[in-house]
C-alpha cells in the first residue's frame, strides 16, 4: 500500500449525536489522502458503528491504551476531534488524561502535532465560564477550534478537515 499523501490522521470522536456519522469525516479525509485512525472516547462507543468504521479505515477503532505486547500504532501527523464535547474540551484544556483519547490529546501540543476541534456543545454549556476559559487555554497552545462553538445541524464535518488543511503544511517527514 502506498504511503498516504498527508499521513496519519487520528479522528477522535466523542459521545454526541453527530458521532454516528463520523464515517463522513473519514470519507472526506481519505479522499484528501489521509490514512485515518478512529479513536473513540469510551462513551462514544455507544454512538458509533465500530465494525463499519474498521472496514472503512482498515484499522481497529481504538478506545483503550494498547497492551504492552502490542506494537505501537503509527504516531498521528494530525488530530481532529469531532464532535468535541464539553467534557473532552475542558479535560484537554487542563491536562486531564484519564482516557486513551485524552492521553493522545495531552501529548499532541508537546509533540507538535496539529489539533483541530469541532465542538458540539449546547448554548447553555457554551455560555459557562469554565468552557470559555478552556477554549482560551487551548487556543493559546495553538489548538485550532472552529467556531461557532455550539451545536449545529447539520454537523459541519468538512469544516474540521478544511480547518486542518488551512492551518497545517503537507505531511511532515519523520
Amino acid at each position: 500500500m502506498a504511503e498516504a499523501l498527508n499521513g496519519d490522521l487520528y479522528t477522535i470522536v466523542c459521545a454526541a449525536g453527530p458521532a454516528r456519522d463520523v464515517g463522513r469525516l473519514v470519507t472526506l479525509a481519505q479522499a484528501a489522502g489521509w490514512t485515518v485512525q478512529v479513536v473513540a472516547t469510551p462513551s462514544a462507543l455507544a454512538f458509533i458503528d465500530a465494525p463499519a468504521l474498521e472496514r472503512q479505515t482498515g484499522r481497529p477503532v481504538r478506545s483503550l491504551h494498547r497492551h504492552p505486547s502490542e506494537p505501537s500504532p503509527p504516531r498521528a501527523d494530525a488530530i481532529i476531534v469531532a464532535p468535541a464535547t464539553f467534557n473532552t474540551i475542558n479535560k484537554f484544556a487542563y491536562g486531564i488524561a484519564d482516557t486513551y483519547a485524552l492521553s493522545l490529546l495531552a501529548e499532541a501540543p508537546g509533540l507538535g502535532i496539529p489539533v483541530v476541534m469541532l465542538p458540539y456543545v449546547n448554548t447553555a454549556l457554551a455560555s459557562r465560564r469554565p468552557f470559555k476559559d478552556s477554549l482560551t487555554r487551548l487556543r493559546q497552545e495553538g489548538i485550532h477550534i472552529h467556531t461557532p462553538d455550539v451545536d449545529t445541524d447539520p454537523y459541519p464535518w468538512s469544516l474540521a478537515l478544511d480547518t486542518l488543511h488551512a492551518h497545517t503544511n503537507p505531511r511532515r517527514r519523520r
